[in-house]
C-alpha cells in the first residue's frame, strides 16, 4: 500500500468510526505508526473504542495526539500537573515533548500519580490538553537512562524527519509477485559469536542482530552480496544487548545504512552502554575502534523501542512482534509474519527456559509458527546444568572456602545479566548468614547496568519486581555491595589483605577490570576464581578453564608472566542460556511446534548432536547450516 493509498483508507476508517462532533485536523506516518491529530483529543480517547476500531480496519498501529494549537504553555501545564497530582506521588522530573503533544512525568509512586482507575491523568488530559505518561523514577539514578533520554529530545527533530521518512518506506506497494522467503546465515551458525541472520523477500530485507566474535577480530560476512547495499535493508532487528548480538550495529551506521533498529526499551539503553565501553576499552588497549561515540548516539536517534507483544509493520510485507526471552534484561525472540500469513517464524535470539532470579522463562506460545531458529549454546546431549538453587548452593560453598582460608573470589560477569543475579544470590545469602559478610566490590559496568534494571520493574519477574517496588526491599541497594569508581579505590582494593569478594568485567576475560584482579592475585594459591557464564573458544577465560600453569601478558611493550596458583573452578548453573534439557522442554511445549528448525549460536558438534535428536524425537526438518548458506522459507 502506498503512502498516499495508506493517509486515504485512514481518512476513510475515521469517517466511519468517529462521530462528527470528533475533527481530524492532520494525518502522518511515523515510522510503523499512523498518527492522528485531534482537537478533541479527550471525546476521541473516552468516547467508546474509537482508536481500536480505526487500527483494527487498517491491520496498522494508530497513535492519536492533541492538535498542538490545543496544548497550553508547557509552563502553565506543569504547573496544573503539580496541583492535580498527590505530594506523595514524589514527581522527580516532567518532559515535555511539543511536537507529539506528550508530557514524561516521573515519579515515585507512579499509582499515586496515576489515581485510581487513571482518575488524576484522565483529568490532566482534560485540563492540559497534553497526554500524560507516568514512569517510574528509578531506585538507582541511571546516567545512561538519563542521558538516552535528554539526546532523543535534543534530536527530537532530526528523529521526527527520520520516522517520516520510514513511514513512508513502510507504506510502499509490494510486488504483485507470489511471496517468496529465505534466511540467510552472516555469523553465528556452527559458532558462537558474530551473531547475524538475513531475511529476505522479493520486497523486503531484514537483518537480525549484527555482533562481534568475543574469541577473535572476525565479524559477520558484510561482504555477502544479498546484504549489500547496506541502505537496502528496511530494518535492523537486536534481540538483546550482548555484544556479540549488538557490537557491530554502529559500524552499519558507519557505512551506510540510514534506516531503524527496533529492539525493546532496556535493550536499546544498555545496548548504549555496552557500545560506549567497548569504545573504552579499545582505546585503552591502543587499538583502533570500528566505530566512534557519534554512531552510537545516531544508533540511539534511529531506536524505534517496541513492547512484548506489541505487533508492529516493519516493512511492506513483514510483521515483528518481540517476546521475553528470558536471558537478559529486554531481550527478547523474534516473531516474523511474513506477508498475508504466508510464514511465520521466530529467532530465538539467546533464550533461558527456565525462571531465573530475575526473568521470567522464555516464551512458547505464538499465534503461528512455522520455521524457528535455534540457539544451541548448551545443546550438546552432556550439557546439563544443574538447577538454580543447586548452582546457588554450589556457590556459596566455593564462596565459603575461598574466604576461610583468607582469600579473595574473584567472579569474572558479564555486566548485563550474570552480574545482577551473583548479586541477588550473595545479598540473600550474606542476609541469612550462610556466607561471611565480607565487601563485595563491582567493577566496570556492573553498577550501572544494575542501575538499568531498576529502571524497567516491567521486565523484570514478578517476585522481584514485588519486592523492590511493594516491599521497599531492593537487594541492590545493600551496604554490603561497593562500587569502584576510580584508579585508586581498585588500587586500594588490590593491596588489601582482607577476605572479599570482586565481581568484574569482561565475562570471558577479554580485556577489562577483572584482568587487574587476576594478575595480581592468581599468584596466590589461597584465591579463587568462579567462572558463571559461557567461555566461548579462543577467549582468555576459555583457556583458563582447559587449565594453564602460567598466564603472558604485555605491559607496555615488555611481556610479563604470572604464575596461575588460584584455585579456577566453574558454576553452570548460572547461565542465561538453556541447557540440552530446557532446549528439548523448550520445542516439546511450543504452541504451534514449528514444522522446521534451524541451529545456530553454538560448537559444531553441539549443533549436530542436537539437530539430529530434534528430528528423532519430534518428526520436525532440523538444519544446521554454515555460515553463508540460505534456506529458502517459502
Amino acid at each position: 500500500m502506498s503512502f498516499e493509498s495508506l493517509i486515504e483508507q485512514t481518512r476513510e476508517a475515521l469517517r466511519e468510526v468517529l462521530p462528527e462532533t470528533i475533527e481530524v485536523s492532520d494525518i502522518e506516518l511515523e515510522g510503523p505508526h499512523v498518527v492522528v491529530y485531534t482537537k478533541q483529543l479527550d471525546a476521541f480517547l473516552s468516547g467508546g473504542d474509537y482508536l481500536r476500531q480505526v487500527a483494527q480496519r487498517l491491520h496498522r498501529r494508530v497513535v492519536v495526539r492533541s492538535d498542538p494549537a490545543t496544548l497550553i504553555d508547557p509552563k502553565e501545564a506543569e504547573k496544573a500537573i503539580r496541583a492535580l497530582i498527590p505530594p506523595e506521588a514524589e514527581i522527580a522530573q516532567l518532559f515535555f515533548e511539543p511536537e507529539t503533544g506528550e508530557v514524561t512525568i516521573e515519579a515515585a509512586s507512579p499509582g499515586a500519580a496515576i489515581g485510581r482507575g487513571g482518575s488524576v491523568l484522565n483529568d490532566l488530559k482534560k485540563q492540559i490538553g497534553w497526554v500524560p505518561t507516568v514512569v517510574r523514577t528509578p531506585p538507582i539514578p541511571s546516567k545512561t537512562v538519563e542521558e538516552v533520554r535528554i539526546h532523543l529530545r535534543n534530536s527530537f527533530d532530526d528523529r521526527r524527519t527520520f520516522l517520516k521518512k520510514v513511514g513512508i518506506r513502510i507504506a510502499r506497494d509490494p510486488l504483485p509477485e507470489k511471496l517468496w522467503a529465505r534466511s540467510t546465515a552472516l555469523g553465528g551458525y556452527r559458532e558462537v559469536g558474530r551473531s547475524a541472520h538475513l531475511l529476505t523477500t522479493q520486497n523486503s530485507k531484514v537483518l537480525i542482530d549484527c555482533g562481534i566474535d568475543p574469541g577473535s577480530d572476525r565479524t559477520p560476512f558484510f561482504n555477502a552480496p544479498e546484504l549489500l547495499p547496506l541502505d537496502s535493508l528496511d530494518a535492523v532487528v537486536v534481540t538483546h544487548a550482548h555484544l556479540d548480538h549488538c557490537g557491530l550495529v554502529p559500524v552499519l551506521l558507519k557505512y551506510g545504512y540510514k534506516g531503524p533498529i527496533y529492539c525493546t526499551a532496556p535493550t536499546r539503553d544498555l545496548m548504549t552502554l555496552m557500545l560506549l565501553d567497548a569504545i573504552k576499552v579499545v582505546n585503552q588497549e591502543a587499538r583502533k575502534a570500528l566505530y566512534d561515540s557519534s554512531n552510537v548516539r545516531d544508533l540511539v536517534t534511529r531506536t524505534i523501542p517496541l513492547r512484548w507483544g506489541e505487533t508492529t509493520d516493519i516493512a511492506p510485507d513483514i510483521r515483528l512482534t518481540m517476546h521475553n526471552a528470558g536471558h537478559i534484561l529486554g531481550s527478547s525472540i523474534c516473531h516474523f509474519h511474513l506477508g498475508e500469513g504466508d510464514h511465520n517464524l521466530a529467532y530465538s535470539g539467546d533464550i533461558k527456559f527456565e525462571r531465573s532470579w530475575l526473568f521470567n522463562p522464555a516464551t512458547n506460545r505464538f499465534p503461528r509458527l512455522e520455521t524457528l531458529v535455534l540457539e544451541s549454546t548448551y545443546g550438546g546431549y552432556r550439557n546439563v546444568q544443574p538447577s538454580r538453587q543447586q548452582a546457588t548452593e554450589d556457590f556459596s560453598s566455593l564462596t565459603n572456602k575461598v574466604l576461610a582460608r583468607g582469600g579473595k573470589l574473584i567472579v569474572p560477569v558479564f555486566a548485563v545479566g550474570r552480574s545482577q543475579e551473583v548479586m541477588l544470590v550473595l545479598e540473600e545469602k550474606m542476609r541469612e548468614g550462610k556466607v561471611p559478610r565480607v565487601p563485595v566490590y563491582l567493577d566496570g559496568m556492573i553498577f550501572e547496568a544494575t542501575a538499568i534494571h531498576t529502571a524497567y520493574p516491567e521486565y523484570l519477574n514478578s517476585q522481584l519486581r514485588t519486592q523492590i517496588f511493594q516491599q521497599g526491599d531492593n537487594p541492590f541497594l545493600s551496604d554490603v555491595f561497593h562500587r569502584i569508581d576510580s584508579q585508586s579505590m581498585r588500587s586500594t582494593v588490590l593491596d588489601s589483605k582482607e577476605p572479599s569478594i570482586i565481581l568484574a568485567t569482561s565475562g570471558m576475560m577479554s580485556g577489562g577490570p577483572v584482568m587487574e584482579y587476576f594478575r595480581a592475585w592468581a599468584p596466590d594459591e589461597k584465591n579463587g576464581l568462579l567462572f558463571v557464564g559461557y567461555q566461548a573458544e579462543g577467549t582468555f577465560g576459555n583457556r583458563l578453564q582447559r587449565g594453564v600453569s602460567e598466564a603472558t601478558f604485555f605491559d607496555g611493550s615488555r611481556q610479563a608472566s604470572v604464575p596461575v596458583k588460584l584455585e579456577v573452578a566453574t558454576i553452570e548453573g548460572f547461565s542465561g542460556h538453556s541447557d540440552r534439557v530446557q532446549l528439548m522442554n523448550f520445542v516439546a511445549s511450543l504452541d504451534p511446534r514449528p514444522q522446521r528448525i534451524i541451529l545456530n549460536h553454538g560448537e559444531e558438534s553441539r549443533i549436530l548432536d542436537l539437530a539430529s535428536s530434534l528430528h528423532k524425537r519430534f518428526n520436525v526438518e532440523s538444519r544446521a547450516p554454515f555460515n553463508l548458506e540460505a534456506i529458502r522459507l517459502i
